[in-house]
């Protein structure tokens, strides 16, 4: 009597020599797509978990080798490219002739500063009575010697020392003069002021070319209020005013 066949069950694994091979080589393709799978990833290396198996993979680890090496050969690249120093770009430094130019600084300094008023130096001979009428020059009148010139504007006017010099006499100089200063120049010449209502100076005085030194009036022998101005070459030598004056650039009119 023949015996039965063992009926195969579907959910009994199959163990016949057949199989076997079949089963390996899924297993196979299996770990070749799941290393594909995790190099795509960017991942350095695939571990491949089999079960159950003694058998091993060479194609699997052919390829997992191989890709190794790419994502290695890749890495090294990367490390040497990111430390290659890399040059900054430097900006140009503005030159400071380029500084100095700008619009600002340029427009002052094509500004000229405005010159400053200075006073002009005064001569050395100066007008005793500036703008006054000339009554009376140098010279014989009424039968006798005129000495000096005579100078005329209104009471009060003030008189100004010809010439830098010290003042000798100041007051009341007697012969119809009237209030009277003297100065001497020490170049051995005097002018003489006379007729004053008012003396503003004192013996002694050093006085400036064109200081004040009185003020016109009409004491002593005087028709009206006048200056009486001499010049002595040494005291009480009277000489005519007009030509000493005119060399010394004053024209008094005479």
């Amino acid at each position: 009597m023949q015996e039965d066949s063992p009926v195969q069950n579907e959910n009994t694994p199959d163990t016949s020599p057949t199989a076997q091979p079949q089963r390996a080589g899924r297993r196979n393709r299996l770990i070749v797509l799941g290393a594909a799978a995790l190099v795509a990833l960017g991942l350095g290396g695939v571990a491949v978990a089999t079960s159950g198996t003694d058998h091993p993979a060479p194609a699997a680890v052919s390829l997992d080798a191989q890709t190794r090496a790419e994502a290695a050969s890749r890495a090294d690249r990367s490390i040497r490219e990111s430390s290659t120093p890399v040059t900054p770009s430097l900006s140009p430094t503005p030159s400071p002739s380029a500084v100095s130019a700008s619009p600002t600084k340029t427009a002052a300094a094509k500004a000229k500063p405005k010159p400053k008023k200075t006073a002009k130096p005064t001569p050395a001979w100066v007008d005793p009575m500036p703008g006054a009428a000339v009554t009376s020059c140098y010279g014989q009148r009424w039968g006798t010697l005129h000495a000096g010139i005579d100078l005329a504007l209104p009471s009060g006017t003030p008189i100004r020392a010809a010439a830098a010099g010290t003042v000798t006499q100041a007051g009341d100089a007697s012969d119809g003069y009237g209030n009277s200063v003297f100065i001497d120049h020490g170049n051995g010449y005097l002018t003489h002021y006379a007729h004053q209502s008012r003396i503003a100076v004192t013996v002694g005085q050093a006085v400036k070319a064109g200081q004040v030194i009185g003020y016109e009036g009409a004491t002593g022998d005087a028709t009206g209020p006048h200056l009486h101005f001499e010049v002595h070459q040494g005291m009480w030598n009277q000489i005519d005013p007009a030509p000493f004056m005119r060399a010394r650039g004053v024209d008094l009119g005479c």
